[in-house]
């Protein structure tokens, strides 16, 4: 699914920052790889690069038949909007929208009917649990709750790969665990490449494979 060939990142300012270091790995369709190390590290460069919303200084980043390193922006917007999910620590729920109107902005992008819209975010709440919470704005719900609609925006566009980032960091440990359930459960099922950043052993514990990322130089663990 994925092929980073001596991958290098910097940002350059008053002084230029080293993000990541000639990383070169593969991840293959359907895995669950969990990318851990500390803050600063580069995870979250990382998993910009594989969500292409940002482009490498130097190397080569493949997602499929897409080499991402040098596309144009509006390429790159249309490989995110059709091919990867993203779920966030923090939800980003639009909280005046309803689940279902929340799950089904993931879709406006990519010129489907409004009937059409509606069918496949109701499919995708019921499919993550809560096709009972359809009309309840992101307020009315459980912060768990809120993340399960968060996957159901992040699944209705049928993606290739979900991109998590701290998908379980702002609930409890029960919750974390259904969560990761659930998660495991759709890639299981759909054959979806998912990618974990967290800081949480027990999450990364449940993944086939482990990276480790510490000045910006990726290890395997």
């Amino acid at each position: 699914m994925y092929r980073l060939e001596n991958v290098g990142k910097q940002y350059t300012g008053k002084r230029t920052v080293t993000a990541l270091k000639n990383v070169t790995l593969e991840i293959p369709a359907g895995q669950l790889v969990a990318i851990q190390g500390p803050t600063g590290g580069g995870k979250s460069t990382l998993l910009q690069m594989l969500g292409a919303l940002d482009r490498p200084t130097t190397g080569r980043i493949t997602l499929g038949d897409h080499e991402l390193s040098h596309l144009a922006d509006g390429k790159l917007a249309g490989i995110r909007a059709k091919e990867i999910g993203f779920v966030f620590q923090g939800f980003n729920l639009i909280p005046t929208l309803t689940a279902q109107e929340n799950v089904e902005t993931a879709l406006e992008p990519l010129g489907i009917p409004g009937a059409e819209r509606k069918r496949r975010a109701a499919d995708a709440l019921a499919s993550v649990g809560l096709a009972d919470r359809a009309g309840h704005v992101p307020g009315e719900l459980s912060g768990g709750q809120q993340q399960r609609v968060a996957i159901a925006r992040a699944l209705v566009k049928e993606p290739h790969v979900l991109l998590a980032d701290e998908p379980t960091g702002a609930l409890d440990e029960e919750t974390r665990d259904e969560i990761l359930d659930l998660l495991e459960g759709i890639r299981r099922d759909r054959g979806i490449t998912l990618v974990i950043v967290t800081h949480d052993s027990a999450v990364a514990r449940r993944a086939e494979r482990r990276l480790h990322i510490k000045n910006g130089v990726v290890t395997e663990r």
